[in-house]
């Protein structure tokens, strides 16, 4: 009667070792019940590449994703100041010199209203595939420094660059295009100068506001843009410059002989009257016009920012809102996903959504979070991935591409091996496991069996 147990276990042995107490699944090159034709591939560098012709196309992530809030926004524009208006008084007796202060030499700064222009190289580099740089290229329009001192780059977003020397800008827009993932060739330059303005009236011939730009402006320099002196009399002409709250005053023959006057740097925001009446109650009405026309115009310009954050504000509640309803449509699986499935000697057989908008290889299913290969129980030598036939009329076949693993040099093929949607990755159990498996399920019917016999 002591045998009979050894008996039992042999024969349930016996039977495992014979694939009877216990089935695994395996891939192998043959025509299934189910009727599927199967091929089995070997993996390597060229079965790679013929996989990696399927076509396909990654599902692309909501445009609320990729949206600026500050795309396409545009300045607001401001009402129109009133006309000036001027009475011609005559002047009896020249007038003293009193020049103003010498201007100290510095670099053109980035103001707003000022267009910036981005430059690539021939060829065509990643700076054109920023929308408007390219369109900026070619019909040389370019970007506008906006009220709140930044420019709105497609996929860069605002970048601040008012007050900033060229150099300057330059370095901060390498820095975002880097922080982007863009590459960062270009070259920038002010194409329209708009930021910083000298107002030259009176006596001329053309009354003008002239911009400064990356050449300093000369006093004798803005005369002339203004077609020049009007007056009959030079010996009754005074110029005058009103600068940060100052008057200065300039008789034309102390300015005509001085070649220092003549070269009198301006800056931003300067006013120069010529004067052929010596009437400073006309200067004085021409300067006090000019403060209110900037007291206007920075009113103006708050209100224009003011209106713009509004916007922005209700651009980004509007991309937040749309971002959560795609989060929540895809917690309820309402969105159409791509997906691999795991399934043999994995950490979990699980079904894996492939990325948004990029491909997803073998080894990036193999050691992502869900962890994919079990190199205790799993069998490197027989690691598959399962594909259909693209073409409807071979709707029964199936290849079976076959990573052999155990030479650790081919996880590079893993790498490189591009998924498509419905691909079934299998990884075969070692044999030693399913000896394991199979003793684990025979040991609690031999002890029962054993139990009995006595």
């Amino acid at each position: 009667m002591i045998l009979k147990p050894f008996a039992v276990a042999a024969l349930c042995l016996g039977l495992a070792g014979c694939g009877v107490a216990y089935i695994s699944p395996k891939v192998t090159q043959e025509t299934t019940d189910a009727g599927l034709k199967v091929r089995v591939v070997e993996m390597t560098a060229e079965t790679v590449m013929v996989a990696n012709r399927a076509l396909y196309t990654p599902k692309a992530i909501p445009a609320a994703f990729r949206n600026s809030a500050t795309a396409g926004l545009t300045r607001p524009s401001a009402v129109q100041p009133p006309n000036p208006v001027f009475d011609e008084i005559e002047r009896p007796s020249p007038a003293i010199l009193r020049a103003p202060p010498p201007v100290a030499e510095a670099p053109y700064r980035i103001g707003v209203g000022d267009v910036l222009l981005f430059a690539s190289p021939a060829g065509g580099s990643t700076v054109e595939q920023l929308t408007g740089i390219l369109a900026a290229q070619t019909s040389r329009q370019g970007f506008t420094v906006q009220d709140d001192g930044a420019i709105a780059i497609p996929n860069v977003g605002r970048v601040m660059l008012a007050g900033m020397a060229l150099d300057e800008a330059e370095d901060t827009l390498f820095t975002r295009l880097v922080e982007a993932g863009m590459e960062p060739a270009f070259s920038l330059e002010v194409s329209e100068f708009n930021s910083k303005r000298v107002t030259i009236g009176g006596a001329v011939k053309q009354p003008s506001v002239l911009p400064i730009t990356l050449t300093p402006l000369r006093l004798n320099e803005a005369l002339q843009l203004a077609g020049g002196i009007a007056g009959e009399a030079p010996e009754f002409v005074t110029i005058r410059i009103y600068r940060d709250g100052g008057l200065y005053q300039i008789p034309f023959e102390a300015y005509r002989g001085d070649p220092d006057l003549q070269s009198i740097r301006l800056q931003a925001s300067d006013a120069v009257f010529v004067d052929t009446t010596y009437d400073l109650g006309r200067a004085q009405a021409f300067f006090q016009e000019q403060i209110l026309l900037t007291n206007f115009r920075q009113s103006a310009r708050v209100q224009a920012v003011n209106q713009l954050r509004v916007e922005i504000s209700l651009r980004q509640t509007e991309i937040a809102e749309a971002q959560g309803r795609f989060d929540r449509a895809l917690q309820l699986g309402a969105v159409d996903m791509d997906y691999v499935y795991l399934a043999g000697e994995v950490g979990n057989q699980s079904r894996v959504s492939l990325p948004f908008e990029q491909t997803a290889s073998l080894a990036d299913v193999l050691y992502g979070e869900g962890g994919g290969f079990q190199t205790r129980q799993g069998n490197p030598r027989h690691i598959y991935v399962l594909r259909g036939a693209s073409d409807p009329r071979d709707f029964a076949g199936l290849t079976a591409y076959n990573l052999d693993a155990s030479n650790a040099a081919n996880l590079l093929l893993a790498t490189r091996f591009q998924l498509r949607p419905n691909d079934v990755i299998f990884i075969a159990e070692q044999p030693v496991t399913r000896w394991n498996r199979a003793v684990s399920l025979i040991i609690p019917s031999f002890v029962v069996n054993a139990t009995g016999l006595n």
